[in-house]
């Protein structure tokens, strides 16, 4: 069996572009991002996700030299797409991030931070709680493979060539930063108004009875109905949950449809 060196090209190009949108997608995605997953068994991931998909493809690629400057122009834009699709994922988690900040801060417990391991900063416990809890959620939905459904969508809507993203794309992908704030509020509502109303009971409290220290009574109360109100808006953050994460799927949909 012999091939010759067009067909060759084609096999080549066909599995080499589309991998550069999958590795792109895979190493900015939540989950596969994280850095307790190595950037072997990421690529390793991206390789088998790549090996399932390609072969769906209708038209995996165009007829053009792997190693031409339009084929690092693809090469380019295929990484573009990838990393602009995992991004708009990771705003979904982010703002589950940015609602457990804003209630360890009305908590009184924005000093206690530890590591987070998705992006390797600094957060608030509170904020890990809602980002472990996210992801359990997220994978018992079965989102991650609704995100790979989405990816083998995008090389139909959206197919490789050196044309890439249009530049409207990149303006809803920056406006997407004012929804993620929005939703981390949205989740954080509920505990924000109640925690306000606990404060406010006891700013009364102190004015009424001086001689209670509200340092002494408020600041560990405040902690305990904290955690005790979390506790009874988690199926609220679920429900929010499953709604903001098929708002960014369809937005990650429309982002890869430039047609609509």
């Amino acid at each position: 069996m012999e091939f010759t060196s067009a067909e060759l090209t084609g096999l080549i190009g066909s599995y080499m572009w589309p991998f550069f949108r999958i590795a792109a997608l895979v190493m900015a995605a939540p989950i596969f991002s994280s850095n307790f997953v190595t950037v072997r068994s990421r690529l390793l991931i991206a390789i088998a996700i790549s090996i399932v998909i390609v072969p769906t493809i209708p038209v995996a690629a165009p007829a053009v030299e792997p190693l031409s400057g339009a084929g690092l122009l693809i090469v380019a834009h295929q990484i573009i797409i990838g990393a602009c699709m995992g991004f708009m994922l990771q705003l979904l988690f982010n703002a589950f991030i940015i609602a457990g900040q804003v209630i360890a801060m009305q908590m009184g417990l924005g000093f206690a931070s530890m590591i987070d391991p998705q992006n390797g900063v600094s957060v608030p416990v509170i904020s890990q709680f809602y980002l472990i809890f996210v992801t359990l959620v997220f994978i018992s939905l079965d989102g991650h493979l609704i995100l790979l459904q989405v990816l083998a969508e995008s090389f139909i809507t959206l197919p490789v060539l050196p044309t890439g993203l249009p530049h409207t794309s990149f303006r809803d992908l920056v406006a997407q930063a004012s929804w993620m704030y929005a939703a981390g509020v949205i989740v954080a509502l509920p505990a924000i108004g109640s925690l306000m109303m606990v404060n406010l009971a006891f700013g009364i409290l102190s004015r009424a009875a001086p001689q209670i220290s509200p340092f002494s009574i408020g600041f560990p109360m405040t902690i305990i109905l904290g955690f005790a109100i979390i506790l009874v808006t988690l199926p609220t953050a679920s429900a929010h949950l499953v709604t903001m994460a098929d708002q960014m799927l369809q937005m990650i949909r429309l982002l890869v449809h430039p047609n609509g």
